[in-house]
């Protein structure tokens, strides 16, 4: 295990850290509110992949600098495009890190304070898992520019039931952390500047645990989420019995029936 920073290029509207098997990435344009340019979407999709890609990162934290989380899509950028086909071009950039998100087998944690608004909601709910600050903001503000939400729509109805995403959707209106929490937008609510260190706390347990499983784990139920009842169970004997072969699922059981389970750095992964 190192604590290099993988090899991203130059990334200007997010940075990228690491603390042993945790990787961090920052939305770093305070002064816009971290809204998503096409600089930031970019960055922000780029750092994700870099991360997925090194071997020894077993879980992420996305949290932002300043004020925010994010209060969505830089709007200012509207006026750059004609066509329908150049926005359709535009957002398709703007969308892409919600699906890099399911694609990966490391865990995504969202650390939200502030606002999380239109793409910014959107972001949080196609993470795995996420942490918001007491006094935190959540909503689907496209309407009232007259936009919609429908990128943001489609990690939120997978992460809500079907009329709470319609409320959010449709309203525009913002719900606080609790309410957030009570819909399952988010995992837990914590006291104002405790977000960033609970999500670690979550990344360094799911760090702890064997990266075999974890990858091949999530990748698994992201996929049988989309499948019958009767096909999830076949799929999901398949990837288990897949898993079994592995050399954490041997070593990892070994250990445990001999009364020491492995540490975060004794895992062999494969």
């Amino acid at each position: 295990m190192t604590n290099e920073i993988p090899n991203t290029g130059k990334l200007e509207s997010v940075a990228i850290s690491r603390e042993e098997y945790v990787g961090r990435i920052t939305l770093d344009r305070p002064e816009a509110m971290n809204t998503f340019s096409t600089g930031l979407a970019r960055d922000l999709d780029d750092a994700l992949h870099a991360l997925e890609a090194a071997s020894d990162i077993r879980a992420i934290v996305i949290d932002g600098a300043g004020k925010t989380f994010s209060a969505g899509i830089d709007l200012s950028e509207h006026d750059d495009h004609e066509t329908k086909a150049e926005y359709e071009e535009w957002v398709t950039v703007m969308e892409a890190p919600f699906q890099t998100v399911a694609e990966m087998g490391t865990p995504v944690i969202a650390a939200v304070h502030g606002h999380a608004a239109a793409n910014g909601i959107g972001l949080v709910a196609a993470c795995d898992l996420a942490v918001a600050a007491e006094g935190a903001q959540f909503g689907a503000t496209a309407p009232k520019v007259g936009l919609f939400c429908m990128g943001p729509s489609v990690p939120l109805m997978k992460a809500l039931p079907r009329k709470r995403c319609l409320e959010l959707v449709l309203t525009g209106d913002l719900i606080d952390a609790e309410t957030a929490l009570e819909w399952g937008l988010i995992n837990r609510v914590v006291p104002d500047g405790e977000h960033r260190a609970t999500a670690v706390d979550l990344a360094e347990t799911i760090a702890s645990k064997s990266p075999t499983a974890v990858q091949m784990g999530k990748k698994a139920v992201y996929e049988m989420f989309d499948r019958e009842y009767d096909d999830a169970l076949e799929y999901s004997n398949e990837q288990f019995g897949a898993l079994c072969t592995t050399a954490d699922a041997h070593e990892g059981i070994t250990a445990f029936l001999e009364g020491e389970p492995l540490a975060a750095d004794e895992w062999p992964g494969e």
